[in-house]
């Protein structure tokens, strides 16, 4: 081994571990906004402080407001606020700052553990170092540090070091893989509810790959039934302790949608996720800030996608010596494809993101720059030049989001950078919360609620601009106090009206333009 080898790893993992810390320290110092799932989490970890039972949101009832009305939020997974509890704990921390110490750790944890998977795998360290130098020149490595996601960046921190334990057992009835599965299970669960299709693809792979030097069909039973045991253990405690208590993404009966999509998505998953395209093209078909290409164009993008997505893998399999590896690799993109392509055919309530696939792109990783390291100079420019680009990409994005989160965006109690109430909107309802202890306040954004201290408050729908709303989903009776109603200013009009009916006991509202953007709708 060559002094450069030796040297080159130690220096890229230095430099990115260097690199997070600065990043994570920014973001301390001016925390992040949050994506929608964590805020739903933050308002049950708010719940919990004031007395509540674990996992319990606490909402004015919507029979009659007057009252409460607690509901077990099985929807998502609680580590998204657990974690950032306990360092609030901990260090008496606002939430901003807690999440923001949340994504620094997840960050070091993931590059730390996915480069000790890739060493596991069998990858030389300088492709591991390259790898791992890969995933965080992409969008979604630093988008954390301009929305904190919640799961998202947890499951990256837990990942790299679950998938260095399934590589490192080769006997079933070992007692240290019965605890791993268990533990494991329990720990990836509460770190993202979507974990579970990846449980099962680990707990699959770890049975192939542990039964493939036995030749007696005998021990590939016996062999599954040690590593079942712990396993259904684990889905036992999260079914009966969380997932049975309430509605999760796979709840409800949909009839079955076939389209081009419904299979070519998840096929086309590890360029998508592992390549951050999905981010870059503003989401190919989940696009709520507005699509960058038509529907039909998307489409043939994601068949693309998926057709080159295809020969890499078959590539990999070709060409990379390492069969752990390839086993792997290959039982967890079987194990998507089948899982989302069944999930996205019953149009169950999972969006077309490449986020849900993360780990597929992950997994590709190494194997990708392993087979570009064989390929001659040329083509090897070629991929630095893509990869400078998604490096330029990744920069932009979040120099951007610091500087609009910093400058333009506003900032109030719970440390969050709020995005949908600007500085003076902000103040006054901080200054109403201050001043009332009976008030009811009213949102069309969960974060928002955040900034409630001393009263209550009420998430609702916003109303599209076609109208198509749900009056009775959103209809709240009876009279509990003062209310306050925040809207963004163009919802002023028919929109308006249509909220100010889901509170039908409620009259003589009073419009306030508080400024150009925003006004309040209150009622005694």
């Amino acid at each position: 081994m060559t002094l450069t080898e030796k040297q080159l790893p130690r220096i890229v993992l230095t430099l990115l571990i260097l690199l997070t810390l600065i990043a994570g320290i920014v973001t301390y110092l001016r925390p992040m906004a949050i994506f929608p799932d964590p805020s739903w989490g933050f308002q049950v970890m708010k719940a919990m402080e004031h007395g509540h039972g674990f996992n319990m949101k606490v909402v004015p009832d919507q029979q009659d407001i007057n009252e409460n009305y607690a509901e077990f939020l099985s929807w998502w997974s609680p580590g998204q606020y657990l974690v950032p509890y306990v360092f609030r704990t901990l260090f008496h921390l606002n939430i901003g700052q807690a999440s923001a110490v949340t994504i620094l750790v997840c960050e070091i944890l993931g590059l730390l553990g996915f480069y000790s998977f890739f060493r596991k795998a069998g990858f030389s360290r300088n492709i591991s170092a390259i790898s791992i130098a890969f995933i965080a020149s992409q969008l979604f490595y630093v988008s954390p540090y301009v929305f904190y996601n919640g799961g998202e960046v947890l499951l990256f921190g837990f990942m790299g070091w679950f998938l260095y334990g399934c590589l490192s057992f080769s006997k079933a009835n070992d007692w240290r893989l019965l605890l791993f599965i268990l533990l494991s299970g329990l720990m990836g669960f509460c770190c993202k509810s979507s974990f579970m299709w990846m449980f099962g693809a680990a707990l699959c792979f770890l049975w192939i790959n542990i039964s493939l030097p036995e030749k007696k069909p005998v021990k590939w039973i016996v062999n599954g039934i040690w590593l079942g045991i712990p396993a259904v253990a684990a889905v036992a405690v999260i079914y009966l302790g969380y997932l049975s208590r309430g509605l999760t993404p796979a709840s409800g009966n949909n009839p079955l949608k076939l389209l081009w999509e419904t299979f070519g998505y998840p096929l086309a998953s590890p360029l998508l996720s592992g390549f951050s395209i999905d981010e870059l093209t503003l989401g190919l078909l989940y696009h709520p800030d507005g699509p960058m290409f038509s529907y039909a164009v998307s489409v043939l993008i994601i068949v693309l996608l998926a057709a080159l997505s295809v020969a890499i893998f078959i590539a990999i399999l070709k060409k990379v010596p390492y069969q752990s590896y390839k086993t792997l690799l290959t039982v967890f993109y079987v194990a998507a494809v089948l899982f989302f392509g069944y999930s996205y055919l019953k149009q169950l309530a999972i969006s077309y993101e490449g986020r849900h696939f993360r780990i597929i792109g992950l997994i590709f990783i190494p194997g990708v720059i392993y087979l570009v390291s064989r390929l001659k100079i040329g083509y090897r420019v070629l991929f630095g030049l893509l990869w400078a680009g998604l490096l330029i990409a990744s920069l932009k994005y979040v120099s951007t989001g610091y500087r609009v989160n910093r400058d333009e965006n506003s900032h109030g109690v719970s440390g969050i950078t709020q995005q949908f109430l600007d500085q003076k909107s902000l103040n006054t309802l901080i200054n109403l919360d201050r001043t009332h202890t009976n008030a009811i306040f009213v949102f069309t954004s969960p974060d928002l609620g955040l900034e409630v201290e001393h009263n209550r408050y009420i998430t609702i729908d916003p109303v599209p601009v076609d109208l198509k709303y749900s009056l009775m989903d959103n209809l709240h009776c009876g009279h509990g106090g003062p209310l306050y109603i925040f809207l963004p200013a163009d919802c002023e009009g028919k929109r308006a009206e249509t909220i100010l009916k889901c509170f039908e006991d409620y009259h003589n509202f009073k419009e306030t333009k508080i400024t150009g953007d925003y006004i309040m709708y209150s009622a005694d």
